[in-house]
């Protein structure tokens, strides 16, 4: 991170460490903190302390590190039920796990990638899991790929531009040609796949939760170990996640 980067106001900058100590659930030191950020150790000593006292940060004094707080996960409860994730999302994507007996995970647009709202563990011994609040790759993952494929046209022409397209697995797709159409292609189907791009062993298959006026809310995903489930297994999964993904679109709030 360059000097330029970093937030000059305060807001900014407490913004800044809040979002770092988010990033690390298992805690951060302060001289992390303030490498990481920008910002000088004082400064972040000072607000972080201040961030402290509002809940959204705690010090763990055993090893000297930030967490986040009660605070901050009461903000997140909150925003999840403004979206409609916990109590609209939650029953539906439970029903599909039930279906499809593999987890299901939903994702939001979020700059350059996309953001893990929700996950409903499957009920094998071996599944996938995901952590919410966490950022994933657009390139290769099947969520990614049906939030490109059914953003707004100048949306996706940009991100197909920009995204970095770092080989996670051992399937990534590494040149941009081969993202476009394979967009293009989620796009046509109406799904997208992802067969060992992000992790190895690890395929998914994801389709749009739309609004009423058609525009993208969600990525509505089911994804199982490679061992378990071939890519036609998955892609068989599609109508229960595009049954569900309609009745997303009803009762998930608009905006």
């Amino acid at each position: 991170m360059s000097a330029s980067d970093v937030p000059v106001d305060v807001v900014g900058r407490a913004i800044r460490l809040l979002l770092l100590v988010g990033e690390h659930p298992h805690g951060i030191t302060l001289s992390e903190l303030a490498r990481e950020s920008g910002v000088p150790v004082s400064t972040s000593h000072r607000l972080v302390n201040s961030l402290c006292r509002e809940g959204l940060v705690e010090f763990e004094p055993v090893g000297k590190r930030y967490k986040p707080g009660l605070g901050l996960f009461r903000l997140g409860q909150q925003a999840g039920q403004a979206y409609g994730f916990a109590g609209a999302a939650l029953p539906v994507m439970q029903r599909v796990t039930r279906q499809t007996e593999e987890a299901t995970l939903m994702s939001v647009l979020d700059g350059t990638h996309h953001l893990y709202v929700h996950y409903v563990d499957g009920p094998l011994p071996v599944g996938v899991r995901s952590e919410p609040g966490r950022h994933g790759p657009l390139h290769c993952t099947s969520m990614g790929k049906v939030l490109l494929a059914f953003a707004p046209a100048e949306v996706r022409a940009d991100l197909l531009e920009r995204v970095e397209l770092t080989p996670y697995g051992p399937r990534s797709i590494t040149d941009r040609a081969v993202l476009r159409a394979e967009v293009e292609r989620a796009a046509e189907r109406g799904y997208a796949t992802a067969d060992e791009e992000h992790h190895a062993g690890l395929r998914a298959v994801a389709v749009p939760v739309l609004r009423p006026d058609g525009s993208v809310f969600a990525a509505l995903s089911t994804a199982a170990p490679a061992f378990r489930r071939t890519l036609d297994d998955l892609v068989a999964m599609v109508p229960v996640l595009q049954a569900a993904a309609s009745e997303l679109g009803v009762r998930l709030p608009t905006r």
